[in-house]
C-alpha cells in the first residue's frame, strides 16, 4: 500500500516529560486509520505534529514524500476536524463550509459546498447558524469544512466524543461511508476502542506515547502483542498467567469438552444486558473471571457450583512482558 502519510522516529519533548517517543508509523492513501489509547498516551500530540500545530523534536513527517514538519499548518494539505468542532457562530451553514475555500480563493465554491453539503446530508440548511444546528448536524458542518479543501489527510481529534451514545453510532457509520465515498485518508484520534475497531482499516495503539502495536481490527484483538493492547481493546479474564476473552470463556454445569482447559468456579452474579449474559464466577483458589453467555442458554444462579473453561486456541500469551494483573 503507498504511504501517503509518514513518520520517521518522531518524539515531542515539553520541558516536565516526553509526550510521543520515536514514533514511525506509514499510513496508506485512502485508509481509515485510529491512533487509539487513553488520555495522555500522545495520541493528539502526534495529530497536531502532522497538523503542525505543534513542533517535532526530533524526528520527520512526510506528506506525499516530502518532508512537512518545518511547514506551517496553512502550508500543508491537511485538515483538522477538532473535539469542540470550531465552528464560527456568526457564520450560517454555508459560510462555515466555505470559509476555507474563499481564503484559497478557489474557483466553483458554491458547486463544491453544494456537493459536499449533500454528501453530509445537510442540504437545506445551508442558511442556518450553529446554534440552530443539532449536536450531530455541528459535527457534520465542521467535517464538510474539512472535506470541501480536498485535503491529502483529514485529522480528526475525538470528533464523536460530544455526542450522545446513540448519536455516536449512527454519525460513526456515517463517517465510515463518507470515507468510502471521498476516497480521502483518515487519521482518526479516539479514546473509544469501540469506534476504532468499527471505522478503522488499521489501527495503532498507544501508551506512554509510544506506539505499541499496529495493524487491522482482528490483528489486534485476536492476537495482541502486549498486556495493555489485550486488555485496552476490551475485557481480557487473566488466568495462570494467560489471557482469555470473555466470549471465549464457557461456565456449564456439565463437563468441559475433551481438549478444554478448566477450573472449579462457584457464580457470583448474572447481569442480563439484552443480547447476552456476563456470568462473574470465582475461581477455586484463584481469580474471578466473566464468560459472556447467550441469554437463550441454561441460567445460573449465586452461588452455583460450575466449571470455567476455554480452548488453548482461544489463549492469549506474551512473552517477556509485565506482571499478569490478576
Amino acid at each position: 500500500m503507498e504511504s501517503v502519510l509518514e513518520l520517521d522516529e518522531v518524539s515531542k519533548d515539553y520541558p516536565a516529560h516526553r509526550a510521543v517517543n520515536a514514533v514511525s508509523l506509514g499510513v496508506g492513501r485512502g485508509e481509515f486509520f485510529s491512533l487509539l489509547g487513553p488520555s495522555g498516551c500522545g495520541k493528539t500530540t502526534t495529530l497536531r505534529m502532522v497538523a503542525g500545530f505543534e513542533d517535532p523534536t526530533t524526528g520527520k513527517i512526510r506528506l506525499n514524500g516530502a518532508g512537512i514538519e518545518h511547514l506551517k499548518p496553512y502550508q500543508r494539505n491537511v485538515s483538522t476536524v477538532f473535539q469542540n468542532y470550531a465552528l464560527f457562530p456568526h457564520l450560517t451553514v454555508q459560510q462555515n463550509v466555505e470559509f476555507g475555500l474563499r481564503r484559497r480563493a478557489e474557483n466553483h465554491i458554491d458547486q463544491r459546498v453544494r456537493q459536499v453539503l449533500e454528501l453530509v446530508q445537510l442540504t437545506g440548511k445551508e442558511s442556518r447558524f450553529p446554534s440552530q444546528l443539532s449536536g450531530g448536524e455541528r459535527q457534520r458542518v465542521a467535517l464538510a469544512r474539512s472535506l470541501v479543501l480536498e485535503p491529502d489527510v483529514l485529522l480528526l481529534d475525538e470528533p464523536l466524543s460530544a455526542l450522545d451514545p446513540n448519536l455516536r453510532k449512527q454519525v460513526r457509520a456515517e463517517l465510515k461511508n463518507i470515507q468510502r465515498q471521498t476516497g480521502i485518508t483518515f487519521l482518526f484520534v479516539t479514546h473509544d476502542q469501540e469506534e476504532a475497531l468499527s471505522l478503522s482499516d488499521r489501527l495503532g495503539v498507544m501508551s506512554g506515547g509510544e506506539l505499541q502495536q499496529v495493524g487491522t481490527p482482528e490483528d489486534l484483538y485476536l492476537r495482541p502483542r502486549t498486556r495493555f493492547v489485550a486488555s485496552f481493546l476490551g475485557l481480557v479474564n487473566w488466568i495462570d498467567g494467560v489471557g482469555v476473552r470473555p466470549e471465549a470463556t464457557r461456565v456449564t454445569k456439565q463437563p468441559p469438552e475433551t481438549g478444554a482447559r478448566s477450573r472449579p468456579a462457584r457464580v457470583v452474579q448474572s447481569t442480563f444486558l439484552g443480547n447476552c449474559v456476563h456470568v462473574e464466577a470465582r475461581m477455586d483458589a484463584g481469580p474471578t473471571v466473566v464468560a459472556e453467555v447467550s441469554r437463550l442458554g441454561e441460567s445460573f444462579s449465586e452461588g452455583e457450583t460450575v466449571d470455567v473453561w476455554w480452548q488453548p486456541d482461544d489463549e492469549l500469551t506474551f512473552a517477556g512482558d509485565e506482571p499478569t494483573q490478576e
